[in-house]
Protein backbone atom coordinates (compact mmCIF):
# COMPACT_ATOMS: atom_id res chain seq x y z
CA UNK A 1 0.00 0.00 0.00
CA UNK A 2 1.58 3.84 -0.97
CA UNK A 3 0.65 5.57 1.89
CA UNK A 4 3.06 8.83 0.69
CA UNK A 5 0.03 10.91 -1.17
CA UNK A 6 -1.90 10.48 2.29
CA UNK A 7 0.87 10.58 4.52
CA UNK A 8 1.90 14.47 2.66
CA UNK A 9 -1.98 15.54 2.96
CA UNK A 10 -1.64 14.99 6.95
CA UNK A 11 1.23 16.42 7.53
CA UNK A 12 -0.23 19.30 5.53
CA UNK A 13 -3.65 19.34 7.51
CA UNK A 14 -1.29 19.15 10.77
CA UNK A 15 0.77 22.52 9.68
CA UNK A 16 -2.19 24.19 8.67
CA UNK A 17 -3.91 23.47 12.23
CA UNK A 18 -0.40 24.61 14.33
CA UNK A 19 -0.53 20.63 15.28
CA UNK A 20 2.61 19.65 17.64
CA UNK A 21 3.25 16.30 18.69
CA UNK A 22 4.88 15.67 21.87
CA UNK A 23 8.51 15.43 22.35
CA UNK A 24 9.79 12.15 22.07
CA UNK A 25 12.61 12.92 24.46
CA UNK A 26 10.35 14.23 26.93
CA UNK A 27 7.77 11.28 26.51
CA UNK A 28 11.10 8.69 26.83
CA UNK A 29 12.20 10.76 30.20
CA UNK A 30 8.85 9.66 31.88
CA UNK A 31 9.11 6.52 30.51
CA UNK A 32 13.07 6.15 32.21
CA UNK A 33 11.26 7.47 35.56
CA UNK A 34 8.78 4.05 35.61
CA UNK A 35 11.90 1.74 34.70
CA UNK A 36 14.32 3.60 37.78
CA UNK A 37 11.14 2.64 39.79
CA UNK A 38 10.99 6.00 40.57
CA UNK A 39 7.08 5.38 41.79
CA UNK A 40 6.35 8.87 43.17
CA UNK A 41 7.35 10.60 40.12
CA UNK A 42 5.59 8.28 37.51
CA UNK A 43 2.49 9.11 39.74
CA UNK A 44 2.87 13.00 39.68
CA UNK A 45 3.81 12.87 35.93
CA UNK A 46 0.95 10.98 34.46
CA UNK A 47 -1.54 13.22 37.04
CA UNK A 48 0.08 15.70 35.30
CA UNK A 49 -0.36 14.42 31.48
CA UNK A 50 -3.83 12.92 32.11
CA UNK A 51 -4.78 16.81 32.45
CA UNK A 52 -4.57 17.26 28.77
CA UNK A 53 -3.81 13.94 28.07
CA UNK A 54 -4.24 13.80 24.11
CA UNK A 55 -2.53 17.22 23.21
CA UNK A 56 0.19 16.30 20.88
CA UNK A 57 -0.65 12.66 20.34
CA UNK A 58 -1.83 11.52 16.87
CA UNK A 59 -5.37 10.31 16.20
CA UNK A 60 -5.30 6.50 15.75
CA UNK A 61 -9.31 6.10 15.52
CA UNK A 62 -12.06 8.54 15.12
CA UNK A 63 -14.08 6.36 17.83
CA UNK A 64 -13.22 8.16 21.08
CA UNK A 65 -12.79 5.17 23.39
CA UNK A 66 -10.96 3.36 20.75
CA UNK A 67 -8.62 5.80 20.19
CA UNK A 68 -7.87 5.82 24.07
CA UNK A 69 -7.33 2.12 24.00
CA UNK A 70 -4.61 2.12 21.13
CA UNK A 71 -2.91 4.95 23.04
CA UNK A 72 -3.31 2.60 26.21
CA UNK A 73 -1.53 -0.67 24.04
CA UNK A 74 1.06 1.50 22.36
CA UNK A 75 1.96 3.12 25.75
CA UNK A 76 2.41 -0.05 27.45
CA UNK A 77 3.80 -2.13 24.56
CA UNK A 78 6.64 0.77 24.81
CA UNK A 79 7.55 0.63 28.49
CA UNK A 80 6.71 -2.98 28.73
CA UNK A 81 9.94 -3.72 26.68
CA UNK A 82 12.15 -1.19 28.34
CA UNK A 83 11.40 -2.82 31.73
CA UNK A 84 12.43 -6.37 29.82
CA UNK A 85 15.77 -4.60 28.78
CA UNK A 86 16.21 -3.11 32.45
CA UNK A 87 15.92 -6.44 33.88
CA UNK A 88 11.92 -7.24 34.52
CA UNK A 89 11.31 -10.89 33.72
CA UNK A 90 9.92 -11.34 30.51
CA UNK A 91 6.43 -13.27 31.23
CA UNK A 92 5.78 -11.06 34.05
CA UNK A 93 6.20 -7.44 31.71
CA UNK A 94 4.31 -8.46 29.19
CA UNK A 95 1.57 -10.41 31.34
CA UNK A 96 1.28 -7.32 33.39
CA UNK A 97 0.50 -5.12 29.78
CA UNK A 98 -1.77 -7.83 28.96
CA UNK A 99 -3.74 -7.43 32.07
CA UNK A 100 -4.26 -3.28 31.61
CA UNK A 101 -4.64 -4.30 28.28
CA UNK A 102 -7.35 -6.75 28.89
CA UNK A 103 -9.37 -4.40 31.06
CA UNK A 104 -8.96 -1.45 28.54
CA UNK A 105 -10.99 -3.53 25.92
CA UNK A 106 -13.60 -4.36 28.40
CA UNK A 107 -13.92 -0.36 29.67
CA UNK A 108 -16.72 1.74 28.83
CA UNK A 109 -15.34 5.31 29.13
CA UNK A 110 -12.21 7.40 27.87
CA UNK A 111 -11.74 8.24 31.31
CA UNK A 112 -11.76 4.67 32.68
CA UNK A 113 -9.08 3.90 29.77
CA UNK A 114 -7.02 6.99 31.17
CA UNK A 115 -7.63 5.34 34.51
CA UNK A 116 -5.95 2.21 33.59
CA UNK A 117 -2.87 3.57 31.95
CA UNK A 118 -2.16 5.48 34.88
CA UNK A 119 -2.26 2.73 37.46
CA UNK A 120 -0.13 0.24 34.36
CA UNK A 121 2.34 2.84 34.41
CA UNK A 122 2.91 3.46 38.13
CA UNK A 123 2.35 -0.71 38.81
CA UNK A 124 5.16 -1.18 36.41
CA UNK A 125 7.24 1.48 38.60
CA UNK A 126 6.48 -0.03 41.78
CA UNK A 127 7.90 -3.59 40.37
CA UNK A 128 10.55 -2.10 38.85
CA UNK A 129 10.89 -0.68 41.97
CA UNK A 130 11.22 -3.58 43.69
CA UNK A 131 13.54 -5.36 41.35
CA UNK A 132 16.23 -2.82 41.82
CA UNK A 133 16.31 -3.57 45.60
CA UNK A 134 16.38 -7.01 45.21
CA UNK A 135 17.59 -7.87 41.86
CA UNK A 136 17.14 -11.27 40.64
CA UNK A 137 20.15 -14.12 40.84
CA UNK A 138 19.66 -15.03 37.71
CA UNK A 139 22.52 -15.50 35.18
CA UNK A 140 22.35 -13.85 31.88
CA UNK A 141 22.11 -17.62 30.42
CA UNK A 142 19.27 -18.49 32.94
CA UNK A 143 17.63 -15.01 31.85
CA UNK A 144 17.63 -15.54 28.64
CA UNK A 145 16.77 -18.91 28.27
CA UNK A 146 13.53 -18.33 30.70
CA UNK A 147 12.64 -15.55 27.59
CA UNK A 148 13.32 -18.20 25.32
CA UNK A 149 10.62 -20.91 26.96
CA UNK A 150 7.94 -18.12 26.81
CA UNK A 151 8.21 -17.13 23.45
CA UNK A 152 8.24 -20.88 22.09
CA UNK A 153 5.68 -22.23 24.47
CA UNK A 154 4.39 -23.57 20.74
CA UNK A 155 7.15 -26.07 20.78
CA UNK A 156 8.53 -29.17 22.23
CA UNK A 157 11.02 -27.66 24.19
CA UNK A 158 14.04 -29.24 25.40
CA UNK A 159 16.97 -29.12 27.74
CA UNK A 160 19.24 -29.63 25.15
CA UNK A 161 17.90 -27.23 22.53
CA UNK A 162 18.35 -24.46 25.09
CA UNK A 163 21.64 -25.36 25.82
CA UNK A 164 22.21 -24.86 22.12
CA UNK A 165 20.71 -21.57 22.13
CA UNK A 166 22.83 -20.06 24.68
CA UNK A 167 25.94 -21.76 23.32
CA UNK A 168 26.60 -24.03 26.16
CA UNK A 169 27.16 -27.77 27.16
CA UNK A 170 24.02 -29.81 28.16
CA UNK A 171 25.34 -30.79 31.39
CA UNK A 172 26.74 -27.29 32.64
CA UNK A 173 23.50 -25.57 31.28
CA UNK A 174 21.42 -28.39 33.35
CA UNK A 175 23.49 -27.77 36.49
CA UNK A 176 23.77 -24.06 36.37
CA UNK A 177 19.87 -23.46 35.69
CA UNK A 178 18.78 -26.20 38.71
CA UNK A 179 21.29 -24.39 40.76
CA UNK A 180 19.67 -21.00 40.19
CA UNK A 181 16.15 -21.58 39.43
CA UNK A 182 15.62 -24.76 42.04
CA UNK A 183 14.04 -26.99 39.85
CA UNK A 184 15.62 -29.46 36.54
CA UNK A 185 15.19 -27.48 33.10
CA UNK A 186 12.27 -30.19 32.63
CA UNK A 187 10.04 -29.36 35.09
CA UNK A 188 10.35 -25.56 34.67
CA UNK A 189 9.17 -25.63 31.10
CA UNK A 190 6.00 -27.97 32.49
CA UNK A 191 5.39 -25.72 34.77
CA UNK A 192 5.35 -22.72 32.64
CA UNK A 193 3.19 -24.43 29.53
CA UNK A 194 0.49 -25.82 32.65
CA UNK A 195 0.53 -22.26 34.39
CA UNK A 196 -0.10 -20.74 30.79
CA UNK A 197 -2.96 -23.44 29.94
CA UNK A 198 -4.77 -23.19 33.12
CA UNK A 199 -4.55 -19.14 31.68
CA UNK A 200 -6.22 -20.53 28.64
CA UNK A 201 -8.79 -22.36 30.08
CA UNK A 202 -9.89 -19.83 32.36
CA UNK A 203 -10.39 -16.85 29.90
CA UNK A 204 -11.15 -18.67 26.79
CA UNK A 205 -13.44 -21.15 25.25
CA UNK A 206 -10.76 -22.67 23.30
CA UNK A 207 -10.95 -26.64 22.72
CA UNK A 208 -9.03 -28.36 24.66
CA UNK A 209 -7.37 -30.17 21.97
CA UNK A 210 -5.84 -27.29 20.06
CA UNK A 211 -4.40 -25.67 23.49
CA UNK A 212 -2.69 -29.24 23.70
CA UNK A 213 -1.47 -28.49 20.30
CA UNK A 214 -0.68 -24.46 20.93
CA UNK A 215 1.60 -25.64 23.70
CA UNK A 216 3.59 -28.26 21.75
CA UNK A 217 2.46 -31.12 23.72
CA UNK A 218 2.35 -34.24 21.37
CA UNK A 219 -1.04 -35.13 21.73
CA UNK A 220 -4.04 -33.85 23.86
CA UNK A 221 -3.64 -37.37 26.26
CA UNK A 222 -0.15 -36.29 26.88
CA UNK A 223 -1.45 -33.00 27.47
CA UNK A 224 -4.22 -34.15 29.69
CA UNK A 225 -2.22 -36.19 31.88
CA UNK A 226 0.75 -33.74 32.10
CA UNK A 227 -2.06 -30.76 33.55
CA UNK A 228 -3.50 -33.96 35.73
CA UNK A 229 -0.17 -34.11 37.18
CA UNK A 230 0.40 -30.89 38.25
CA UNK A 231 -2.76 -29.54 39.01
CA UNK A 232 -4.70 -32.77 40.12
CA UNK A 233 -7.51 -32.39 37.49
CA UNK A 234 -7.89 -32.83 33.96
CA UNK A 235 -8.41 -29.92 31.72
CA UNK A 236 -12.11 -30.27 31.21
CA UNK A 237 -12.87 -30.36 35.36
CA UNK A 238 -10.42 -27.69 35.67
CA UNK A 239 -12.53 -25.18 33.14
CA UNK A 240 -15.89 -26.63 34.55
CA UNK A 241 -14.98 -25.69 38.03
CA UNK A 242 -13.51 -22.61 37.36
CA UNK A 243 -17.01 -21.55 34.93
CA UNK A 244 -18.77 -23.30 38.35
CA UNK A 245 -16.85 -20.35 40.33
CA UNK A 246 -17.71 -17.62 37.92
CA UNK A 247 -21.40 -18.55 38.44
CA UNK A 248 -21.97 -18.34 42.18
Amino acid sequence: MNTSKELDYRLYLQRDEGFVRTDVRKEFSRYTDIVNGRVDTVRKNYEEVRKDFFAGKGVLSKNPLRNSIYHLVVSLGVIARMCIEAGLPHAEAYTISDIYIQRADESKSVEEVLDLLGQAQVDLATRMQKLMKNPTPYSVYVHHAIDYIYDHLHESLTMERLAEVEGLSPSYFSRIFSREVGVTVKAYILSVKIRTAENILQNTDYPISAIALSLGFSSQSAFTAAFRKLTGKTPAAYRSQREYIKMI
